[in-house]
C-alpha cells in the first residue's frame, strides 16, 4: 500500500508544479505585453522630428540675431546665402527632446534659389514660414513683406505638389484659423502637449471666413515678426512720429496677416521683449504644445496677435483715431522715407614740406627785388605830390576844407547817429548848391568864394550850415556856434 500512496503523492506534486510553471509563463507574457504597449505609447507621443522654419527678411533686419537668441547662443556671426540653425525643443512632461531646423535666407534675391536645399515636397507640410520686418525702418515694412511672400509662393509652385495634397494643406490652415479660441489663463506646469480629439462630439460649428481672410493661402502657417521695436522712441524724436503713424503701420500689417492667415508679434532683442512668447508660440504651432497667452494690442511696441483672432472689425478700432490720414490711403504715401542727409566731403589738402615752402617764398622775394615796383612815383610829378589841380587858388581850398573841422565835433545834444548823417548830407548839398560860376570851373568857384569872404568877413556856407543845424535840432547849439565863430575869425 505504501508504494501506491507514494505514487499518488508524487502525481499531485507534479500537477502542482505544472500549474506554477503555467502561472509564471502567463505573468512573463503579460509583463512583455505591458512593456511593448508602453513603448508603442511613447513612440506615438514622441516629439516629431524633421520640422523646419524658413526665415525671410531684408539684410540688417535682425533675423539671424533673433533666431540665435531663441537658440540660446549669443553671437554676431553673419552668414551669406542660406544659414542653418536649430532650436532645442524639450517636452518636460514626457522627458523628450528634439531639434527644429531653422533655415535663414539671405536678404539678396540672388540667393533665393538656395531654398531648394531647405524645403522639399515631403517637408513642406512640416514647415513654418517666418517673415521678419525691421521696425527701425518702417517705410520698408510692407514692401519687404510682399516681396518675401511672393518668393515663398514661387518656391511652392516650383515644388509641383500634387493638387490633392496641396488642397488638404490649405484646408487644414483654414480649419486651424476657424477653430481658434481664447486660451485659458492660469494653466499650471510646463508646456504640455495638447490632446486632440477627433470624435464627432468635439466637432463644433465653424464660422465662415470673413472678407479678405486667407485670400492668399500658401498651405503653410505664416508668422510675421517685427524686430527692433525698441526704436519707437527714436522714431518719435528724430522723425516726429505720433500715435497715428504707429496705428497706421499696425493696421496695414494686420491686413497683410489676414490675407495670409498669419500671426503677428513685435519683438526686441535689445530689450528682450516678447522673445519667450515667440518661442512658445512657435512650439505651439509646430508641436501642438499648450499655449495660454491671449492677444496683446495695448502697447504699441509689444503687439501680439495669434492666427485666428483678428478680423476687419478689430482692425477698424485703430482707424477711429486717424485725423491726418485715411485707412484706405497707400502705405508709402503716409509712411515716407526721410530725406537722406548728404555728407559734405571736404577735399583733403596735403600740406607741403616746410623747407619747400620757404624755398618758394625766397625765390619770389628775389624776383620782386630785381623788378621795379609798379606803384613808384613818376618823375613828372611835383615834389609835394599834392593831387590838387594847379589852377585852384589857396583860399578856395581852405574854404572847402575848413567847414569839415567845425562839423567833426558832434553836438552832445544830438540823439543818435542819424542826426549827424543828416547834417553831413545837408552840408555837402549846400556846398553844391551855393557855388557860383560855370560848373566844372574850380577857379571861378574859388574867386567867388574869396570875394564874398572879403565883403562880409565870413563864409556864407557856414551860415547856411548853422541855420540847417538849428532847424533840425531846434535847440541852441552853443558849442557848434562857438566853433564856427572861432574858425571864421582865424580865417579872416
Amino acid at each position: 500500500m505504501a508504494p501506491v500512496i507514494e505514487k499518488r503523492t508524487l502525481g499531485a506534486a507534479g500537477a502542482s508544479d505544472a500549474r506554477d510553471n503555467n502561472t509564471e509563463d502567463d505573468e512573463g507574457q503579460n509583463l512583455w505585453q505591458s512593456i511593448l504597449s508602453e513603448v508603442s505609447t511613447r513612440s506615438s507621443s514622441k516629439l516629431p522630428s524633421g520640422k523646419n522654419i524658413l526665415v525671410f527678411g531684408e539684410d540688417g533686419s535682425g533675423k539671424t540675431t533673433l533666431m540665435a537668441k531663441l537658440q540660446g547662443a549669443e553671437h554676431n556671426k553673419k552668414g551669406r546665402g542660406l544659414e542653418y540653425l536649430y532650436l532645442n525643443v524639450h517636452d518636460e512632461d514626457r522627458d523628450d527632446l528634439t531639434r527644429c531646423n531653422v533655415w535663414i535666407l539671405d536678404g539678396d534675391l540672388h540667393h533665393k534659389g538656395l531654398l531648394k536645399f531647405a524645403v522639399s515636397t515631403e517637408s513642406l507640410k512640416n514647415t513654418l514660414a517666418m517673415f521678419v520686418a525691421d521696425m527701425s525702418r518702417p517705410w520698408t515694412v510692407m514692401e519687404s513683406l510682399q516681396k518675401w511672400a511672393s518668393v515663398l509662393r514661387d518656391q511652392i509652385d516650383k515644388l509641383k505638389i500634387p493638387p490633392e495634397e496641396l488642397k488638404e494643406m490649405e484646408q487644414k490652415l483654414v480649419r486651424d484659423f476657424q477653430e481658434y479660441t481664447e486660451p485659458e489663463e492660469a494653466t499650471p506646469g510646463s508646456p504640455q502637449r495638447r490632446v486632440t480629439a477627433n470624435g464627432p462630439e468635439d466637432e463644433g460649428v465653424l464660422l465662415p471666413l470673413g472678407e479678405n481672410i486667407l485670400t492668399h493661402n500658401l498651405g503653410v502657417p505664416v508668422l510675421v515678426v517685427c524686430t527692433k521695436c525698441d526704436s519707437v522712441s527714436v522714431l518719435e524724436k528724430e522723425h516726429d512720429y505720433r500715435e497715428e503713424h504707429f496705428d497706421f503701420i499696425q493696421s496695414h500689417i494686420r491686413r497683410f496677416c489676414l490675407r495670409y492667415g498669419a500671426a503677428l508679434i513685435y519683438t526686441s532683442v535689445k530689450e528682450e521683449k516678447n522673445l519667450d512668447l515667440l518661442y512658445k508660440y512657435i512650439v505651439h504651432k509646430m508641436y501642438d504644445f499648450q499655449f495660454t497667452t491671449p492677444a496683446l494690442v495695448v502697447e504699441k511696441d509689444a503687439v501680439f496677435i495669434p492666427s485666428g483672432w483678428d478680423n476687419e472689425k478689430k482692425i477698424a478700432i485703430l482707424h477711429e483715431n486717424f485725423n491726418m490720414v485715411k485707412a484706405e490711403d497707400p502705405f508709402e504715401d503716409f509712411i515716407t522715407k526721410p530725406p537722406v542727409r548728404k555728407l559734405v566731403h571736404e577735399k583733403e589738402v596735403n600740406a607741403e614740406d616746410d623747407q619747400v615752402f620757404l624755398m618758394k617764398q625766397q625765390s619770389l622775394l628775389a624776383k620782386q627785388s630785381t623788378t621795379p615796383a609798379r606803384g613808384t612815383e613818376s618823375p613828372a610829378r611835383t615834389v609835394s605830390g599834392s593831387p590838387r589841380p594847379a589852377g585852384r587858388t589857396g583860399p578856395a581850398n581852405v574854404a572847402s576844407v575848413s567847414p569839415m573841422t567845425a562839423v567833426k565835433k558832434p553836438d552832445p545834444n544830438m540823439k543818435g547817429a542819424a542826426a549827424n548823417e543828416g547834417v553831413l548830407a545837408n552840408f555837402f548839398n549846400s556846398l553844391l548848391s551855393k557855388k557860383t560860376g560855370s560848373p566844372g570851373s574850380p577857379a571861378a568857384g574859388g574867386a567867388a568864394m574869396q570875394s564874398s569872404t572879403k565883403k562880409a568877413g565870413q563864409k556864407p556856407v557856414l551860415t547856411d550850415v548853422q541855420a540847417e543845424l538849428d532847424r533840425m535840432t531846434r535847440k541852441p547849439d552853443s558849442m557848434v556856434a562857438a566853433n564856427n565863430t572861432s574858425a571864421t575869425e582865424n580865417e579872416a
